[in-house]
């Protein structure tokens, strides 16, 4: 990987461990098992062969991530080879069948495990419409959005598509397990079909630069969401997504200036300005 340009720098111990029932392969681990393994086995392996390999525990998703991670963190040896916590972002009734109706998103887990070890990392590792693709859904660019945004103000450091680019079926996929994606592909037209959920992360991933750093960033009114960063080549970039079916007029404000803005009905809107 090196020799091409890819350098591994990190890896997780097992894709969704609590997965018991699905068609693909997979290994489950108890929080208990994963971190014996990473204490026993993977974290002194790696380091006996002086890689330096990051180790992200869990991959899976929010609702039980607090969980897992109390009892990896709780042990100083696993901790030690433990550099953070990957997640997915899976359970939300709205776009899927299987999570329970009152719903299992618990974005402050997210919080709660940056507060339980504030000298760890997170990772936002997996997310992906699940299905048939959904071709010019807006709602679903709106999940990104969403999700985003609430992961990245609760300490999350890097935010990973699992798909952006499938064909028309939603695959390949050799368990059939289809989904949707960014950028669709008719294969056989030789076509690609951008998807509204491309531009939506396009808001973050053209502004947000490398090496950005969050700052506070706060809303008066429920209905806006926003985040927040501080470029290194000197710009501040603000991202407000407006998920209601009304327009909404505000002032975004910075160290005692204010200039009128305006959040049209289901929009994303990223404003940048200059720090002094």
């Amino acid at each position: 990987f090196p020799r091409g340009s890819l350098p591994l720098w990190a890896m997780t111990v097992q894709n969704e461990p609590a997965a018991r029932t699905v068609t693909w392969e997979a290994c489950a681990y108890t929080a208990e098992e994963e971190r014996d393994f990473v204490r026993d086995y993977l974290g002194p392996v790696l380091e006996l062969n002086g890689l330096d390999i990051k180790i992200l525990v869990w991959d899976h998703n929010r609702d039980d991530m607090l969980a897992r991670a109390r009892v990896i963190y709780a042990d100083p040896e696993a901790a030690r080879y433990t550099w953070g916590v990957a997640f997915h972002w899976y359970g939300d009734p709205r776009y899927e069948r299987w999570p329970d109706k009152s719903g299992q998103l618990r974005f402050d887990n997210v919080l709660r495990v940056h507060e339980l070890r504030p000298d760890k990392h997170l990772v936002m590792t997996e997310a992906c419409q699940e299905g048939i693709p959904k071709a010019d859904n807006w709602m679903l660019a709106e999940r990104y959005a969403e999700n985003i945004i609430k992961d990245l103000s609760n300490w999350t450091e890097a935010w990973i598509d699992w798909n952006l680019i499938l064909d028309e079926t939603g695959g390949p996929n050799h368990k059939r397990n289809f989904c949707s994606a960014p950028l669709l592909v008719d294969v056989k037209k030789d076509l690609v079909y951008v998807q509204p959920c491309y531009y939506y992360i396009g808001h973050f991933s053209r502004y947000v630069l490398p090496d950005a750093e969050r700052v506070m960033c706060a809303t008066n009114r429920d209905a806006l969401e926003s985040v927040a960063f501080a470029n290194t080549d000197g710009t501040l970039v603000v991202i407000v997504l407006n998920r209601t079916d009304r327009s909404i007029d505000f002032w975004l404000e910075m160290e005692g200036k204010a200039a009128p803005c305006y959040a049209p009905e289901h929009s994303i809107s990223t404003f940048m300005l200059l720090i002094d």
